[in-house]
């Protein structure tokens, strides 16, 4: 059976994550829960036709379907496995690289390598690899998102009565480790949009990716490949063109930068506020401020 085509507005995301954004084809996959083979085949499909990027304004979704799909199907490249999951899948015990080959055949057999070359590309790849797997950042590329555990009482002054529990939002720099800190109603999806402007605005920029962890105001569908975005927190990615990576379930490297700040803010904010009564949610900003323009003036040799 023929396989549904991509609908137009998912293509030009492709297109603007590629081209603007300059993602790999897997995190493209990624970010708009695309198959990377569909990914290849789409940027394939506009290498071979008369477009070019960025795309002609009086360009309607009808024309550009019709220039990508004119012709029969394209020539797909062979795509690479996902090493590092190979590498952490091995571990496994019973493990065997037959299987995983098996499986990475399953997703699309058009596009896959046969075996031996499959294990030829992993043993390269495994010989390039330093003992040490620290990522390396680069600066203004990701910011990592997440929130505290513990959250802050927000007190009725009149009856004493706690009015709700603030939620401690927190978005840290790859590459600095420049922390920004916010306290929030809540953690649904407004709240969490909201917060995510107030920190582009605090920055004075927007970071090339974002990655949250895997709550429903950003994820409404977690998967290992291809996560299902929340479909409002896209569009503000969209709006400020930059691209949503969520860090991979049972992936702790992923998020460690994340896990890493909301620790640091945990010990270094929330423990200095513990005595203290908040009426309103501003009071609490307030104070927060004051402390987290501390936390990121402290020698980074400090942090834990």
């Amino acid at each position: 059976m023929a396989r549904k085509r991509t609908d137009m507005r998912k293509i030009k995301d492709v297109l603007r994550l590629k081209f603007e954004v300059g993602l790999s084809h897997r995190d493209i996959g990624q970010c708009l829960s695309l198959g990377p083979s569909t990914v290849s085949e789409i940027l394939s499909r506009f290498k071979s036709s008369d477009l070019s990027w960025p795309l002609p304004q009086a360009l309607n979704d009808k024309t550009l379907e019709a220039q990508l799909y004119s012709t029969g199907p394209v020539q797909r490249q062979k795509r690479l496995p996902d090493f590092m999951l190979m590498q952490q899948e091995l571990k496994r015990k019973g493990m065997t690289k037959l299987l995983l080959w098996e499986e990475y055949c399953a997703e699309d057999s058009a596009s896959a390598y046969g075996y031996t070359q499959f294990c030829e590309h992993y043993q390269r790849w495994l010989k390039k690899q330093k003992r040490s797997m620290r990522q390396h950042h680069i600066a203004g590329d990701k910011l990592f998102i997440d929130y505290c555990g513990p959250t802050v009482p927000i007190i009725n002054p009149d009856t004493g009565e706690v009015r709700y529990h603030a939620q401690i939002f927190v978005a840290t720099l790859g590459a600095t480790n420049y922390t920004y800190v916010e306290a929030g109603r809540s953690q649904r999806e407004e709240d969490w949009i909201m917060a995510h402007v107030r920190t582009f605005r605090h920055l004075g920029g927007v970071p090339r990716l974002l990655v949250p962890d895997n709550l429903k105001s950003a994820v409404t569908k977690a998967h290992r490949y291809a996560p299902t975005l929340n479909e409002n927190y896209a569009r503000m990615a969209r709006h400020y063109g930059c691209a949503i990576v969520p860090a991979r379930p049972y992936k702790p490297k992923d998020k460690a930068k994340a896990e890493n700040a909301v620790l640091i803010v945990e010990r270094w904010i929330l423990m200095r506020l513990r005595r203290e009564c908040f009426y309103t949610l501003a009071s609490l900003n307030a104070r927060i401020k004051v402390l987290m323009a501390e936390l990121n003036n402290r020698p980074q040799r400090l942090y834990p």
